[in-house]
């Protein structure tokens, strides 16, 4: 499978940026971190915007930098960049604007018309800049960008201009070019949110440096990851509704590993999501679930114990087949149990929660 490759070292006056990462050249790699930590200038490094000798990058084959001396400018990387804020033409229509990222390319790959509809902007063309929500201007510039037929597309906080109501107006175009774009796509955010319903494979970031990197469920489910999101302790699985029990509103999610009802979200069979599966509503038992309210019993292996923040409890990662599942615990409880990592133990999964279709 293709990769993207890139190597950076870069010094400012108080700030140091060093990284050297392969992602996949497919899918959302989303860059996380919080506000000064390296993820606005590393895409500029990626676009050629900003320049360092000491720097390397390549996308498949095709290198735009290394050590020899090469360095392809701007116009001569197949790149598509989403600002923060949108940086329309405003003496330009909405037409006008998609026209100018058009006139880059002589044959476009990318269909305008399925890009008009994916992000929902057909019936904008006549209008102005300063006819638009802000919503709608962000969708413009994403249309602008793809018209350029790139062959990587950066996404710089999209969403960071725009207000809640905003935010969730252009989330489902977002999630709609996640499923539906073939070009790989690197989105820059500290939202947890947009890391969570977007990413496929996650770089998080601190003070210029990598601090973790992998796959979608292999960095969620690292013990770390929850306070660096400032968020509560929880996994994030991807599967398909298998079938719906319309008599109780529950549907059957078939993850990797196991299944699991939740409450019906109305979404149909077939269709693949992502559930959220908070540690604190994961218990342990040593035997199968017999006489609990609990509807979802699934056998597991304990792979590790990690003392939690929070003084007195631990945060149990347990091992399903290829799958993790956090459970949040007493370290009374682990004592009385006694969890051990390799014991065997029965989760006990009070609810899990539909974040959104993928």
């Amino acid at each position: 499978m293709n990769s993207l490759k890139f190597k950076y070292y870069m010094e400012k006056p108080g700030f140091i940026l060093d990284v050297d990462l392969s992602v996949p050249a497919q899918g959302v790699s989303v860059i996380f971190g919080p506000s000064g930590c390296g993820k606005t200038t590393l895409l500029r490094l990626l676009a050629g915007l900003d320049k360092t000798a000491a720097g390397y990058c390549s996308l498949g084959t095709d290198v735009w930098q290394d050590a020899s001396g090469l360095m392809l400018p701007p116009h001569r990387r197949p790149v598509g960049y989403v600002f923060q804020e949108p940086s329309l033409f405003t003496h330009l229509t909405v037409e006008g604007n998609l026209s100018y990222g058009e006139k880059r390319i002589p044959t476009p790959s990318l269909n305008k018309s399925e890009i008009l509809e994916m992000l929902g902007i057909g019936d904008l063309l006549k209008r102005f800049p300063d006819k638009l929500s802000g919503g709608e201007k962000q969708r413009v510039a994403i249309a602008r960008a793809l018209l350029s037929s790139p062959s990587l597309l950066l996404m710089d906080e999209p969403l960071s201009s725009l207000d809640l109501s905003r935010k969730r107006e252009l989330m489902p175009f977002l999630e709609r070019l996640h499923q539906e774009l073939k070009i790989p796509i690197l989105y820059v955010t500290h939202s947890p949110e947009e890391l969570i319903r977007l990413g496929d494979y996650l770089v998080v970031m601190e003070a210029g440096k990598v601090k973790l990197h992998g796959t979608f469920p292999e960095v969620l489910a690292q013990a770390q990851l929850p306070y660096l999101l400032e968020e509560e302790a929880s996994v994030v699985l991807e599967g398909r509704v298998g079938y719906r029990d319309e008599d109780w509103d529950l549907s059957l999610v078939e993850l990797k590993d196991f299944s699991l009802w939740m409450a019906d979200g109305k979404i149909l069979p077939g269709q693949k999501i992502r559930l959220k599966i908070f540690a604190r509503d994961v218990a342990l038992s040593l035997h199968p679930n017999h006489g609990t309210s609990v509807q979802n019993c699934i056998h597991g292996r304990v792979e590790s114990l990690i003392p939690d923040i929070q003084p007195g409890v631990i945060l149990a990662r347990v091992r399903v087949g290829t799958s993790v599942v956090l459970s949040r615990l007493t370290r009374r409880a682990v004592n009385q149990l006694s969890l051990t990592p390799g014991r065997e133990v029965y989760l006990l999964i009070k609810t899990a929660r539909s974040l959104n279709s993928v």
